[in-house]
Order: C-alpha cells, then sequence, then structure tokens
C-alpha cells in the first residue's frame, strides 16, 4: 500500500510541476543569461525543464511514502 501511495503523489505532483512551475522557472532561468545561439537557449530551457520535473517527482514520491507510512499499521511482534 506503501509503494502505492508513493507512485500516486509522485506521478500528481510530477504532473502539477510540469504544467504550472518547470515552464515558468526555465523561462526565469534562460533570461538570466545571454547567448550566442539559439542551440544553447533550448539546450538550458530543456536541461532547466527535466530538472526541475525530476526533483518533483522525487519530492512527490518522498511525500507519498510518508503519507503511505502513516496509513499502514505496524507488524505485530510474536510474544
Amino acid at each position: 500500500m506503501r509503494y502505492l501511495v508513493a507512485m500516486a503523489c509522485a506521478i500528481v505532483v510530477a504532473a502539477l510541476a510540469t504544467i504550472f512551475v518547470s515552464p515558468r522557472l526555465a523561462s526565469l532561468m534562460v533570461d538570466q543569461f545571454t547567448f550566442t545561439s539559439p542551440d544553447e537557449v533550448g539546450n538550458l530551457e530543456d536541461g532547466v525543464f527535466m530538472g526541475a520535473n525530476v526533483i518533483a517527482l522525487l519530492l512527490g514520491w518522498w511525500l507519498g511514502w510518508m503519507i503511505g507510512g502513516r496509513l499502514t499499521k505496524p507488524a505485530e511482534t510474536p510474544s
């Protein structure tokens, strides 16, 4: 159950970051620098976009792992 919750949270957080956070962050990063070719702009924008999505995926997994841990009952120890 814990894995399922972690995967669901990871997907949701990554999707929200892909829609709302990553494009804005990539544009902000590209605006901070000057470039000599359009390829450099695309490479930086793509790298920041993908990096932000990976970080969001990991944060979502961690959040789901913590939530899933609260939902599972502890194993009973034999006495």
